[in-house]
């Protein structure tokens, strides 16, 4: 059962969803974002001081940062690549959320269930990889669901009940979809009530999978 929640990036459309979500199943909440806290993902100390200075522990740590692109749009193709772009996806996809989970480890109790989440992409999935092109979205979602599993592996031997997964919520209604009108978009309402009801029926056998809104496994 889950009684506090961290959840990053609060204020953004995905977010703020789940954390209101979780304050409507009577869950204490503890939001952090750029926006409203000064929290910047892509510097450790930031993160490290942001971090340290929460008490207690919590039963879910959630990450629901995450960019698509900071030019104009995914790439299409290999000649459209640039390592700025790629560099600043990897950057906020992959290692701020590393950063993130390094420094809630002092937040995740030793014996009981705990649930460490952030929010991956089917693109992300190498085996499920038909349409190409999307290089840096698709390369830094895939680095962070390594993230992810390799983490699990570790985390597993402290703490038995730890629980890493990688999400995906579905293409969800937000300024970070906006751009795609021909994509069937989820509101972000409903997205949270999905990730929140599939959170809550995970095991510890579920650590480091990759799994959809609706607990439907993602090929790696």
């Amino acid at each position: 059962m889950i009684e506090n929640a961290l959840v990053i990036g609060a204020s953004g459309g995905i977010g703020q969803a789940l954390a209101d979500e979780l304050v409507s199943r009577s869950i204490e909440v503890t939001r952090l974002s750029r926006r409203q806290d000064g929290l910047d993902i892509t510097h450790e100390a930031n993160v490290s001081e942001r971090l340290g200075a929460l008490e207690g522990r919590y039963d879910l740590v959630i990450v629901a940062t995450g960019i698509l692109s900071t030019s104009d749009g995914p790439e299409k193709s290999i000649g459209a690549m640039s390592s700025n772009e790629m560099a600043n996806l990897f950057a906020v996809n992959t290692i701020g959320p590393a950063l993130i989970l390094k420094h809630a480890k002092q937040l995740f109790a030793r014996n009981q269930k705990t649930v460490f989440a952030v929010l991956s992409a089917r693109v992300g999935s190498i085996a499920d990889n038909r349409l190409g092109g999307w290089y840096s979205y698709r390369a830094s979602k895939a680095a962070l669901n390594q993230v992810v599993r390799t983490a699990s592996v570790e985390l597993q031997r402290t703490h038995k009940q730890l629980i890493c997964i990688a999400l995906h919520p579905g293409t969800v209604a937000t300024t970070f979809t906006r751009n795609y009108p021909k994509q069937e978009t989820i509101p972000p309402k409903q997205a949270a009530r999905n990730l929140v009801d599939v959170i809550e029926q995970l095991s510890p056998e579920d650590t480091g999978h990759f799994i959809d809104y609706v607990g439907k496994e993602i090929p790696w």
